[in-house]
This record gives C-alpha cells, structure tokens and sequence, in this order.
C-alpha cells in the first residue's frame, strides 16, 4: 500500500488546488473566478471556439463549461455568435474587455509559477517541467484507453 507522502496525485491535487485559490484572489478584481480563467486562456490561445471544444480541449463537462461561459458573457469577457457552419451551436469571442486583461492574467500565472520554482535551479525547473509533461501524457493515454 503506498504511504500517502508518496502519492504522486496528492501532491498534484494540492498544487491545483492552491493554484486555484491563488488565482481566483488575484483575479477577483476583475470578476473572473477560478472556474473561468482557463476559458479564456484556451480563448486566447485560438479565439471563435465552441462549447463543446471548449470543454474537450480543458477535459471539462458541458454543464461545467457553459456556467463558465455564462459568467464570462456576463461580465463582459466574451460574446456569443451562432456558427455559420452549424447554426446549433455557438462560438465565443473575446471582447476588448478580455483583451484589456490578457496581460494581467498571464503575469498572474507567471507569478504562481515563480512562488512553486522558488528555490529552484535552472536544471530542477527543466526536469520538473519534462517529469510533468510525462505524467500528462500518462494520464491522458490512460483517459483515452
């Protein structure tokens, strides 16, 4: 039986989770909660998405998706357009308000970083880095299988 200082999921579950409170307090500024600044991260990465690659793309569901989007069109972040290539679904765009913050979020994210890294060498940032895109690429076999 593994001891639970050993778990490799414990220790990633915690990180997650006090990144989303770190996060979420420096966000709450501008009225973006924990449950949407990885929506519109993805939506800066390649706006006019739909829903349901929205929710593929973060390995979210469709319920927990569109209460993100809901928030994010309520404060303004981003707006709704049927898509002309299937008009039963929507993609979501970015408003100037989302782009005004794209700097602040970042820098946010930039920030919860250096406070994991501190201590780190240069070596230990790169190994850690390649360790964890290994495990992702574990999980994510594993989902698919």
């Amino acid at each position: 039986m593994i001891r639970k200082e050993e778990s490799i999921g414990r220790w990633i579950s915690m990180l997650y989770r006090y990144g989303q409170i770190y996060v979420g307090r420096k966000m709450q500024p501008y009225g973006i909660g924990k449950g949407q600044f990885m929506f519109l991260i993805k939506l800066f990465g390649k706006d006019g998405l739909n829903q349901e690659e929205l929710a593929e793309s973060l390995n979210f569901d469709k319920g927990t998706t569109a209460r993100a989007l809901h928030k994010l069109e309520q404060e303004d972040y981003v707006v709704r357009e049927k898509n002309v290539g299937d008009r039963r679904s929507n993609r979501f765009f970015l408003t100037g308000k989302a782009r005004d913050i794209e700097s602040a979020l970042f820098t946010v994210l930039g920030q919860w970083t250096e406070v994991l890294a501190t201590g780190f060498c240069a070596e230990d940032r790169q190994q850690v880095l390649r360790l964890l895109e290994k495990m992702a690429n574990n999980a994510a076999k594993f989902a698919k299988a």
